[in-house]
């Protein structure tokens, strides 16, 4: 196993970890993609956290040894994609990657693949694939949609780093902490989502989704269309969360 798994509660946390750098080859691209495919369908799971062993890489993307003996770049990564989720298309609950080193490449694509990112004050983000004659494909398509297209193409084309500060001046990265602070960061963010009601959660993912390629003349009657959105607003835990604010309780989500 090159990936590490442990339920905490309703927080699922996955580690890469395959020393020195935490390069994903095929195998571990489908182990991940299993994991990721299976917390999306488990009811009792509500947020997961994925972040990398050791302190200087959170993940150097596709494992060129492997590369080097003769795994193909179109390699089979599983249903969810490299590294598990850049392709995940069945997403109703949010992924947290915790940057706790340098996301390199795939492991910057697999970054920007997760809903949220906290980072580490000594992370650092960059695509060197154009000096290595690849193209870093998912963030080709992902980068120029969070940031100015001006500076994705320098970290494209360029191979221009960005530090955690300057990611998250980009937008990128929603919070940056010091390394030993990384991992409860995290999880004091993981346990805010928890708080919030499953299906508002959901529909809240699969509409922004949704939304990104509809004009916002039509956005609202797209989205008052849209089955997961009515399923959470006449939803029993939408008369929860108002029976409760007005007892001045916690609300008991059901997901129902």
């Amino acid at each position: 196993m090159s990936v590490d798994v442990v339920r905490n509660g309703a927080v699922l946390e996955v580690a890469i970890n395959r020393p020195k750098a935490n390069a994903i080859d095929a195998t571990t691209s489908r182990e991940l993609s299993v994991i990721f495919d299976s917390f999306m369908r488990d009811d009792d799971l509500r947020v997961a956290i994925l972040t990398g062993t050791g302190e200087k890489f959170f993940c150097a993307g596709w494992d060129l040894r492997a590369a080097s003996e003769g795994e193909a770049f179109e390699s089979d990564h599983g249903v969810g994609g490299f590294g598990g989720i850049c392709e995940l298309k069945y997403r109703p609950k949010p992924i947290i990657a915790a940057i706790n080193g340098m996301a390199v490449g795939g492991g910057f694509e697999i970054a920007l693949a997760a809903d949220l990112i906290v980072a580490a004050e000594h992370a650092q983000f960059f695509l060197p694939e154009a000096t290595l004659g690849l193209i870093a494909d998912n963030a080709t398509n992902r980068l120029p949609r969070t940031i100015p297209p001006n500076i994705a193409r320098e970290i494209l084309i360029a191979g221009r780093r960005l530090s955690a500060s300057e990611a998250q001046n980009f937008g990128i990265v929603n919070q940056v902490v010091a390394a030993a602070d990384l991992l409860p960061a995290a999880r004091r963010l993981a346990e805010k989502i928890c708080a919030s009601a499953p299906l508002s959660v959901a529909a809240v993912l699969e509409l922004i989704r949704e939304l990104e390629t509809v004009g916002t003349d039509d956005a609202m009657s797209v989205l008052r269309r849209n089955p997961t959105y009515r399923a959470a607003i006449d939803s029993a835990d939408a008369k929860e969360g108002a029976a409760a604010y007005a007892e001045k309780r916690q609300p008991k989500w059901r997901g129902k």
